[in-house]
C-alpha cells in the first residue's frame, strides 16, 4: 500500500475521510507556498496536490490560472518543483502528489523525473491530461520507482474507461464532480455521486472528487459517498487574499467536514476535544 493509500484508509477506517488540498508551487512566491503548503498540513489537510504551474492549462479555472501565470511571470522553474516538495516533506509527514500536465515531464525526461520526485520525498503524481492508454512510459516509470499515479475519471467516461483508470492508478482515482474546469461551485454536481457508484462497480479501492469543493459542509457531503475530497481553488483565493495565516485557517474550516462531531484533526493523527 502506498502511503497516499495509507493515509486514506486510515481516515476511511476512523469513520471519516481524506482531505486533499491543492496548491500551486510559486505562489504568491516561492518561499510563502512552501510556508502556506506547511501551513495546510499542520491543519488537517491529509495529501497535498502540489501544482506545478504550467502555461497552457486545461483543467485549472481563473483563480488557479492566475496564481500560476504569477508564479511563471516570476521566474519559476520546473526544478523549484522538487525542491518544494523536498522542503515541505521535511517539515511534515503528510504526503505531496505533484500535479503536472504532461509536457513538462516528456521535456524534462520521464524517468529523470520520476528519479528527481522520488529523491525529494515525493509520493507521486497526478496528470490530468494524461489518459492510462497512452502512459506506457510512465507506468513503467513510476512501478520501477514505487510511485503513486493518479488518473482521472469524468462523468463522461466509459465503463471500459473507469475499469482501465481503476486498473492502473495507484494512490487513489481522481473523480471529476462535473464537466468543465477547476473553482469553487455553490454546489457540487450530484453526477459525483453517480460516478464514484461506477467507480465501486469497477472495483475502485480509493476514489476522491475534485472540482467546485469550497466548504467543510461540501466536504462532509462528498465524504458520504466518497473516500476523499479534493479543495483548491478556495485554499488558493485565501492564500491570494491574506497570505499563509488565512489559508491556514481556511484549511482548518475544511478539514471539520472530516471529522465526526467533537474532534478537531491535526498533522499528526485525530485527538478529541
Amino acid at each position: 500500500m502506498s502511503a497516499v493509500s495509507d493515509v486514506i484508509r486510515t481516515r476511511v477506517d476512523a469513520g471519516s475521510g481524506a482531505l486533499v488540498g491543492y496548491l500551486p508551487v510559486g505562489f504568491p512566491s516561492f518561499e510563502e507556498s512552501i510556508d502556506a503548503a506547511v501551513a495546510i498540513a499542520q491543519n488537517g489537510v491529509d495529501v497535498i496536490e502540489l501544482g506545478l504551474p504550467y502555461s497552457d492549462p486545461v483543467m485549472d479555472g481563473p483563480v488557479i490560472q492566475a496564481a500560476t501565470q504569477q508564479a511563471l511571470a516570476r521566474g519559476f522553474r520546473l526544478s523549484q518543483g522538487f525542491e518544494a516538495v523536498r522542503r515541505i516533506t521535511d517539515q511534515v509527514s503528510v504526503p505531496v502528489l505533484l500535479m503536472t500536465y504532461w509536457n513538462p515531464v516528456l521535456s524534462y525526461g520521464v524517468e529523470r523525473f520520476a528519479d528527481d520526485l522520488v529523491s525529494a520525498g515525493g509520493a507521486g503524481l497526478i496528470t490530468p491530461d494524461l489518459i492510462p492508454d497512452e502512459a506506457e512510459e510512465w507506468l513503467a516509470a513510476s512501478e520501477r520507482t514505487g510511485l503513486d499515479r493518479v488518473f482521472l475519471a469524468a462523468p463522461s467516461s466509459s465503463d471500459a474507461r473507469l475499469a482501465r483508470a481503476v486498473e492502473v492508478s495507484r494512490g487513489f482515482v481522481y473523480a471529476v464532480s462535473t464537466m468543465g474546469i477547476t473553482g469553487a461551485r455553490t454546489d457540487v454536481d450530484s453526477a459525483a455521486r453517480s460516478l464514484v457508484s461506477r467507480l465501486r462497480d469497477a472495483g475502485v479501492e480509493n476514489t476522491c472528487v475534485g472540482l467546485g469543493i469550497s466548504s467543510a459542509q461540501q466536504v462532509r457531503e462528498v465524504l458520504d459517498y466518497a473516500d476523499g475530497a479534493i479543495v483548491g481553488s478556495a485554499l488558493v483565493t485565501a492564500l491570494s487574499s491574506g497570505g499563509v495565516d488565512a489559508v491556514a485557517r481556511v484549511a482548518a474550516d475544511l478539514a471539520t467536514g472530516t471529522s465526526r462531531a467533537g474532534e478537531v484533526r491535526r498533522d499528526e493523527g485525530i485527538r478529541s476535544t
